[in-house]
């Protein structure tokens, strides 16, 4: 019995956990999706949240998410994508161009970046691992390296010392 007292007691910071993880997993798609297809952000996130998160489509079961964490991310990129981009494009090596890098590593790059600056109450080490990971779902080459690299790099930038103005 006190085994599944000490359990229970757990399992709301795990589901948390896993739920901010779906969310930026689902972020990551939803901001694909509107790179490739040209969707807008409202018609997006509706979906999302209607028919995706915590939901099953066409056989796929999506995690359940923390819908306001994934609204947050998403909304957050395309507001801030002015101040993101050329961010990202900073700490690329000078022959590359954000528009030459596969577009689910351009949506992993911007969510992470998004995180580092906004999500000051999160972890460098988390935000870098979680979307390192979700690049290691999709990609099985360098992508991943890509994706820790860009984002520490970009955390020393914008955690390290006070925003420069």
């Amino acid at each position: 019995m006190a085994d599944s007292m000490s359990s229970e007691q757990n399992t709301p910071q795990v589901k948390t956990a896993n739920q901010r993880g779906a969310a930026r997993l689902a972020a990551v798609q939803a901001l694909y999706q509107m790179d490739i297809g040209g969707s807008g952000v409202l018609e997006v996130v509706a979906e999302y949240e209607a028919h995706r998160l915590g939901q099953e489509l066409d056989g796929e079961t999506y995690l359940k998410a923390d819908a306001s964490w994934f609204r947050s991310i998403v909304s957050g990129v395309v507001r801030d994508q002015t101040k993101i981009d050329p961010l990202i494009r900073s700490v690329l090596q000078d022959d590359w161009s954000l528009s030459r890098i596969d577009s689910t590593v351009r949506a992993i790059l911007r969510a992470g970046t998004f995180e580092l600056l906004e999500r000051k109450d999160v972890p460098v080490a988390v935000i870098v691992t979680e979307y390192m990971e979700i690049a290691q779902a999709f990609f099985s080459e360098d992508e991943p390296k890509l994706v820790n690299a860009v984002l520490d790099r970009i955390a020393k930038q914008v955690r390290a010392a006070a925003p420069k103005t």
